[in-house]
Order: structure tokens, then C-alpha cells, then sequence
């Protein structure tokens, strides 16, 4: 399978957490679609002190994965939102 690309999409969205609304990342998006996946490397800004909690109400949001190689967190279900 092909990496993402090396240039970063141009469009910008803030990820926040969907229970308390608090900001968890500034991520360059790709695409139209939902967020399913984050890609580490795209991640322009990280709110977080731990990797796939929030800093405020601590659910996590994420798991670590690898996706085509590549150093990504996974969505778990509607905890995190795209704004």
C-alpha cells in the first residue's frame, strides 16, 4: 500500500472531544470524508500530555496504529469530532 503524501493538505480542522469539548489537536485533513484516522505526521499542534486521552475528562479517543506504515491514531467511535 501506498504512505500518504509528504506535502501536507492545505485544509486545517481542530479535533476536540466530543464529551467535553476541550481541543486535542490542530490536523492538516486530507479529503472530504469523516475522521476516522490521524495521521501523527500531520498533526500540526498536539493539546494532549497523553498520547489518545483528553487532557480534561481523560476518555480515550484514539489507539496508536500503523496504517500503511505509517505512525497514526485510530477514532474510537464519535469520542472525538472534527470542528
Amino acid at each position: 500500500m501506498a504512505k500518504p503524501n509528504k506535502k501536507l493538505p492545505s485544509k486545517t480542522v481542530t479535533i476536540i472531544c466530543a464529551k467535553c469539548k476541550t481541543k486535542l489537536f490542530k490536523y492538516a485533513k486530507g479529503g472530504k470524508g469523516s475522521l476516522v484516522k490521524c495521521f501523527k505526521e500531520r498533526i500540526l499542534k498536539d493539546f494532549t500530555q497523553q498520547d489518545g486521552h483528553c487532557p480534561n475528562c481523560g476518555i480515550q479517543f484514539g489507539r496508536d496504529t500503523l496504517v500503511r506504515g505509517t505512525p497514526a491514531f485510530t477514532i474510537i467511535g464519535d469520542k472525538a469530532v472534527m470542528k
